[in-house]
């Protein structure tokens, strides 16, 4: 088994948070990307819904008012 030593923990320290600076880059990004959606559709609430991963987009917090378009048909050909 590994030994978790200081200078080991040191070292994941530094990578756990130049992932976190990656991700919060990345959520920036999708968040923008969602914003233009909803300016380019003029559906208000209009994003992306993350289960596990991205599954579908439809309206955040009034599924009522649109369908989830699931991965599964935005990404037929």
């Amino acid at each position: 088994m590994i030994e978790i030593t200081d200078e080991l923990l040191a070292v994941l320290k530094k990578y756990w948070k130049k992932l976190q600076k990656e991700e919060n880059n990345f959520v920036d990004k999708v968040e923008k990307l969602g914003a233009e959606m909803e300016a380019e559709t003029g559906i208000r609430g209009i994003d992306f819904f993350y289960d596990g991963g991205y599954c579908g987009i439809g309206v955040v917090g009034n599924p009522r008012e649109m369908e989830l378009i699931t991965n599964d048909e935005l990404e037929k050909e």
